[in-house]
């Protein structure tokens, strides 16, 4: 997914100077994939809801899941494990997705649980792990 450090902080240091933006500044939701624990900064993040019925798309890469209707936007979802090339896991009542709204892109974001909101000093965070093209 391009982009994808934006997950973990704003590429370009920007911020609104709304209340909204200063109450979320620094704040993590975290969530679980494979043994390591991963953070989306809040202000991406639209929703989560439960795992539901993916349509695949034929010939993509292995962790783009598919789409998902959500009250009647057409979704992409990736899993996160595929993605950041850990093994697979087998979905369950604990997975969930994230819909981030990213760049104005919105994805759905499979992930395996969500484990809670944190505030974070921007100088404890790390980079984002690589991102492999296939080519």
């Amino acid at each position: 997914m391009e982009g994808t450090s934006e997950l973990m902080r704003h590429a370009d240091g920007s911020r609104s100077d709304s209340r909204e933006q200063d109450s979320q500044y620094g704040k993590y939701m975290t969530f679980k994939s494979g043994n390591e624990y991963f953070g989306l900064e809040i202000q991406y993040v639209n929703e989560i809801i439960q795992i539901q019925a993916i349509t695949a798309i034929p010939e993509t890469e292995d962790y783009i899941k598919g789409l998902i209707n959500l009250r009647g936007k057409v979704i992409p979802v990736v899993d996160v494990r595929l993605r950041f090339k850990q093994e697979p896991f087998e979905y369950n009542d604990r997975t969930c997705i994230i819909v981030i709204n990213v760049k104005s892109m919105i994805v759905g974001l499979i992930v395996e649980k969500i484990a809670e909101v944190v505030e974070i000093k921007e100088d404890n965070i790390l980079p984002p792990p690589p991102i492999v093209r296939a080519e």
